[in-house]
């Protein structure tokens, strides 16, 4: 099919004027308010699950997953009331402590679709099928083989196949990545090839033309058309939106990134046992906030956490919850390789404008893509 800037993306039965999905980013970087203006501006707006709850008025500091569930649903029909019919939906980690019951949260509170990653999502079908069948699975991953294992996991389990699935490019994408440490930025991952070729499998072994959304790097309509060209049928882009007035981290988070040089990017080792992308130039002060504290493990929000088990790292959450409020100095940042980009705050609507203009075609929007 013809793939173009201007094509419109349908996830399930959800569709969308622009096929761009927006990342979620954690600990309400991207909450309500991104979520529902992307959305409104014709984009998949997300609001992400991790940690949300930490800064909302149901946190007392004893109560995290009560919080965590009700400040969740707020964010959603926050950004349902924002997005004025636009399409909305989540990103659930699977790593987390309460991954089940943020999925059906989300559901509850009427999430078109559900992103999924940190893990591989098997039983995702599981917690919809019978109550939300409407709601759009999307599994987030960076191999064939992960997409492979789930495909066929719910094909024989619950007769369904992913609604779309994420391809993420660990050498480019923020935030927690899924591949080991030492292959990333190795030079032999080929994002595009991998988008083709899970494209390809679900033709070949279930005659279904399921969308691939490319993610990671993604920062201008130049990446746009590029992606497309390349064979995916959308993109997803994260850390373009963090500096938007529309964004919920605070101005001191935004400012972080608009100052960050190139060198500034690097890698850190999560305690979820997972690489992420971040800005790296205080990890030793995030640690030492910790040891300074004295205090163990608040949250327990991961179900694998090296600072939960022995106090090795940092608490994951109370270091991207302090960045998030505002502290750049002693919490974490995450960011996907581009960050650097970004020169100035803009409202969501202008980056829909300057990716997406009728007025600004390029050679690049005419090219036939295998749909």
């Amino acid at each position: 099919m013809n793939r173009t800037l201007r094509n419109g993306l349908t996830i399930g039965q959800h569709r969308a004027a622009f096929p761009l999905f927006q990342g979620g980013m954690g600990v309400r970087i991207s909450a309500g308010s991104l979520a529902g203006h992307v959305a409104r501006c014709g984009g998949f707006g997300t609001v992400a699950a991790a940690g949300i709850g930490a800064n909302s008025p149901h946190f007392d500091g004893r109560n995290f997953f009560a919080a965590d569930r009700a400040a969740f649903q707020d964010e959603i029909r926050k950004a349902l009331a924002i997005a004025r019919g636009g399409v909305v939906g989540v990103n659930c980690m699977v790593a987390v402590t309460n991954y089940e019951d943020m999925v059906l949260a989300a559901c509850e509170a009427g999430a078109h679709f559900v992103v999924s990653g940190a893990g591989l999502p098997l039983n995702l079908p599981e917690l919809t099928a019978e109550r939300f069948p409407q709601v759009a699975l999307i599994p987030i991953v960076s191999s064939l083989r992960a997409a492979q294992i789930i495909a066929r996991k719910w094909y024989k389990g619950y007769g369904r196949l992913p609604d779309a699935v994420i391809v993420e490019d660990p050498d480019t994408a923020g935030g927690h990545l899924g591949e080991k440490l030492e292959n990333i930025g190795s030079g032999e991952y080929d994002q595009y090839a991998t988008v083709r070729a899970i494209k390809d499998f679900f033709l070949t072994e279930y005659q279904r033309r399921v969308p691939i959304v490319a993610a990671g790097g993604i920062w201008n309509r130049a990446d746009v058309s590029r992606a497309l060209g390349q064979g995916a049928d959308g993109v997803q882009m994260a850390s373009r939106f963090v500096c938007t007035v529309e964004c919920d981290a605070a101005d001191a988070f935004k400012q972080a990134y608009i100052a960050a040089r190139r060198e500034d990017i690097g890698l850190v080792m999560s305690p979820a046992g997972l690489p992420g992308r971040a800005l790296v130039g205080n990890i030793e002060r995030i640690r030492q906030h910790d040891l300074d504290a004295g205090e163990g493990c608040q949250y327990a929000c991961l179900k694998r956490c090296a600072f939960k088990e022995s106090g090795e790292r940092f608490c994951i959450v109370g270091a991207l919850d302090r960045a998030q409020r505002g502290d750049v100095e002693t919490g974490l940042i995450f960011c996907g390789s581009n960050a650097w980009r970004a020169k100035r705050i803009e409202t969501v609507q202008e980056v829909f404008d300057e990716l997406f203009a009728l007025n600004k075609p390029t050679a690049a929007e005419t090219m036939v893509v295998n749909g």
